[in-house]
């Protein structure tokens, strides 16, 4: 078989897929399949209505992910019923309407609250279905988003969220039974988590198990704090003291686990065991996260001589997301490499593909979409916190089997972990030639005087650009020339400078880019007086839907 590990993935389709239309095609609408009571039940719709009443909210952003987007219609009759049962302000006599002059002006604006409310759906989400989705909520000027099914619970950064787990069945005396047979001794520490659609059943387990002799159970409960030794749950009180004594304890999980959630508890508890919730015969496996974790650290040892890092943000909506970006790019820059951000909207092989520079990507999202597995992808895909080791010199990079994928962990916890991030051989440099009485330009001018760099893995030499430095004045601290800070007007084709330096970037993009953007043929003649232009003229395109666009000249299907 022929070797094709260096070979691009296929990013299109063969001509022989081409859709064709299909004019009887039916539009077919998916039905829930839950029955009325169940829907109220499970997506708890009186929960829901009474806290969209006490924060008097107008419009509502229902948020759904893709396997109960059959069940959007009914939750959305549902609560729109619930919503319209509201209880109207009770006049007093007139008596008491004369005693104040400001209880009609109390009264009107306790009248406007009950305003009518507006409820939107929506269909599809920016980023992972277990983020907030706040762009596609402010799309419809939203004031609260409702959220249901699975959710990474990340703080998010504008709207109030209410999150509706959307309880699920289990069967307790299965899950009992599979404990028992898997603790023989009731004296074991350990801890029951459960996924958030399980979670509500883990009060009954709990107490059926503490019946049957078990005297060291902690049953979790659901909080809103990734960053916990448990991400989102409770734990116990010794826990909250000394973090580290979590390791003495055993876990017992309900339902699949993610596959962060399992990496980063793998190095924090004795033992997990897993009640799988999809077989019909279930009972609790062990688990680990051994080979997992030698393949990310793998991972994150190939990408250690890459020049070009991407950040790659697959949020917007977390909290804070930002600082993490300014965090990922300082430790880039610091390791001397460059560093390129990009925002793609949902993460595939075909959209990162495009940009061939990029030798690694690192992904800035909430704690569970950061994890992607880099098998399907062109290049590398590590998370910030392996980017640290990543970056960390061959002789200090200590790996002690802990991962974490929470980006605020990573923000806090930085100076505690065993990693110190290497300045480039570069910038050890130039800090000798200005400790010499020389200056940056000395430094730059002599890259002889950099010591040659091979990949400890192949044993190739390494060979990569430094990124473009800015030259400033020491004493004064403002730039040499005073035009760099000057507002100019750039002409159709010109390459974006740096200083007095053009951008090698840019100029490489330009010779080795034959397609250039959207727009990139349209030029205007700025120093025309009536600014005329010089692309074609206007036309009125296509309309209609993808099935069959209508066109403007023979209005045709076509």
């Amino acid at each position: 078989m022929a070797d094709t590990s260096g070979v691009p993935p296929m990013l299109s389709t063969p001509a022989t897929h081409i859709l064709e239309e299909d004019a009887h095609f039916p539009a077919v609408i998916p039905h829930s399949i839950c029955s009325p009571e169940d829907i109220h039940v499970r997506y708890e719709i009186d929960r829901t209505a009474a806290e969209i009443k006490r924060g008097g909210w107008k419009r509502i952003a229902l948020q759904f992910p893709d396997n109960a987007l059959s069940d959007a219609p009914a939750v959305f009759e549902r609560l729109s019923q619930q919503l319209a049962v509201v209880q109207k302000p009770t006049r007093n006599d007139k008596t008491s309407r004369e005693s104040s002059p400001h209880t009609m002006e109390k009264l009107d604006k306790t009248t406007s609250i009950h305003m009518p409310r507006k409820i939107f759906i929506l269909a599809d989400t920016s980023y992972g279905a277990c983020c907030v989705d706040e762009i596609a909520a402010e799309h419809v000027d939203a004031d609260v988003v409702v959220h249901y099914g699975r959710a990474c619970l990340s703080p998010t950064a504008r709207l109030p969220v209410i999150h509706v787990f959307t309880r699920r069945p289990l069967e307790v005396d299965l899950v009992i039974e599979s404990f028992k047979s898997t603790y023989s001794d009731h004296d074991q520490a350990i801890v029951l988590m459960a996924d958030v659609t399980y979670a509500s059943h883990l009060p009954h387990i709990s107490t059926a198990l503490k019946n049957e002799g078990y005297r060291a159970i902690f049953a979790t409960e659901i909080v809103h704090d990734p960053s916990s030794p448990l991400p989102n749950r409770t734990v116990p009180e010794t826990v909250q003291q000394n973090p580290a004594t979590l390791s003495r304890w055993r876990l017992f999980h309900i339902s699949d686990p993610p596959d962060s959630l399992l990496l980063t508890l793998s190095s924090r508890v004795s033992s997990i065991h897993v009640f799988p919730t999809t077989a019909a015969a279930a009972t609790a496996a062990n688990v680990t996260a051994a080979v997992a974790l030698r393949r990310r650290y793998a991972l994150l040892t190939s990408v250690t001589t890459v020049p070009i890092f991407g950040i790659l943000i697959n949020t917007l909506s977390v909290k804070n997301y930002l600082h993490i970006v300014e965090h990922v790019k300082s430790c880039i820059s610091a390791a001397g490499k460059k560093s390129y951000t990009f925002v793609v909207g949902k993460v595939n092989a075909a959209k990162i593909a495009n940009f061939s520079e990029i030798g690694a990507w690192v992904v800035v999202g909430c704690w569970e979409s950061s994890l992607i597995d880099s098998r399907d992808f062109w290049k590398p895909i590590l998370t910030p916190f392996e980017l640290e080791l990543a970056l960390a010199g061959d002789d200090k990079r200590i790996w002690t089997g802990e991962w974490s994928s929470d980006f605020e962990t990573v923000l806090r916890d930085t100076e505690r972990r065993p990693i110190t991030l290497r300045l480039s051989q570069v910038s050890l440099i130039e800090e000798d030639s200005l400790a010499d009485g020389g200056d940056i330009g000395e430094a730059e001018s002599e890259p002889e005087s950099v010591p040659p760099e091979f990949d400890l893995r192949t044993g190739r030499y390494v060979s990569r650009s430094r990124p473009t430095q800015v030259r400033f004045n020491i004493e004064g601290g403002e730039s040499q020339s005073s035009h760099h800070r000057q507002l100019i007007r750039r002409s159709q084709g010109d390459i974006a400078r740096i200083g007095d330096h053009a951008s090698p970037g840019a100029e490489f993009l330009q010779s080795s880019r034959t397609w250039k953007g959207l727009g990139s043929d349209f030029q205007i003649e700025y120093d025309h007086p009536e600014g005329i232009s010089s692309s074609a003229p206007l036309e009125e395109g296509r309309s209609g839907t993808a099935r069959g666009y209508l066109s403007a000249q023979s209005r045709a299907r076509t």
